[in-house]
């Protein structure tokens, strides 16, 4: 399996999976690099070296006690693209996955970028502040937390349902999806999946998004009730220079999974874009 160790001795499993421009995917909460199935497969056999990776703390990557935070997490992805000499590469951030790309600009700058897509991104700030007031209440995160530590299994079950739209549309996606979602997340470290929910909720990243200075794509679904619409992507796209924002219509979170074909041929064609 191809892996890479960071300064701080974490194991970071990678795909690593055709030939040409690179496109990096970088996984939303819960899930590990499999989320990327049909997006890898799509955009290799299109001429594209897509690698995918596992978070630290989740899927075949290492478990260490610390290290949540989006700092650590970015250094991660910084040592990714570096021990592969990557460059001219397509940073494909989803859910959780946004955040890692916005702070990777905001700190490395584009040097090694040509281009970014935001997808169902947790971008710029979820938790209600002061300079946020329209933010989701802390209570919900704490929430989160709390199920977590208290039966982490059922809280995956049920987070899992959200997550795809399960809960609202039954049909919006096969009972085996949510197996393989559950199957992804119980892998992850307790610890890991607890300390990321600061990471995303609490991290602001809007100084980030503002310096942006290449092509970027914020795709969001218009009914995606785990990270709204209002609250994410649509105050991304406004605060990144150019960015083109896409609305899926009615459209909820896994938009990986059930807008898969509609959002491959999306990806292709920001990539090919010159």
């Amino acid at each position: 399996m191809s892996r890479i160790t960071t300064p701080d001795g974490t194991e970071i499993f990678y795909n690593d999976w055709g030939t040409g421009q690179p496109i990096i995917l970088v996984s939303g909460w819960l899930v590990s690099a499999d989320m990327w199935e049909y997006q890898a497969l799509f955009l290799a056999n299109n001429g594209f070296r897509v690698i995918a990776y596992d978070r630290r703390g989740f899927g075949r990557s290492s478990q260490p006690w610390s290290g949540y935070d989006y700092d650590t997490l970015t250094n991660d992805l910084d040592e990714l693209i570096k021990q592969l000499d990557l460059t001219d590469a397509i940073l494909v951030g989803y859910s959780m996955g946004g955040g890692e790309v916005a702070r990777y600009i905001g700190t490395r700058g584009s040097k090694r970028i040509a281009k970014v897509v935001l997808l169902s991104a947790t971008t710029p700030l979820l938790v209600t502040r002061a300079d946020n007031p329209a933010g989701v209440p802390r209570d919900v995160f704490d929430g989160l937390r709390a199920g977590v530590v208290k039966d982490r299994a059922e809280f995956l079950i049920n987070f899992g349902r959200a997550f795809t739209g399960a809960d609202r549309d039954p049909s919006a996606v096969t009972q085996a999806m949510l197996d393989w979602t559950f199957d992804m997340a119980i892998k992850a470290s307790i610890k890991a999946t607890h300390d990321c929910i600061a990471s995303f909720s609490e991290t602001d990243l809007r100084p980030d998004l503002a310096k942006f200075d290449i092509p970027t794509l914020v795709i969001h679904g218009g009914a995606d009730p785990v990270v709204p619409i209002e609250l994410s992507g649509k105050k991304s796209a406004s605060l990144i220079p150019s960015a083109k924002f896409v609305v899926y219509d009615g459209a909820y979170h896994a938009l990986y999974y059930t807008h898969k074909d509609r959002l491959n041929q999306d990806i292709l064609s920001f990539a090919r874009l010159s």
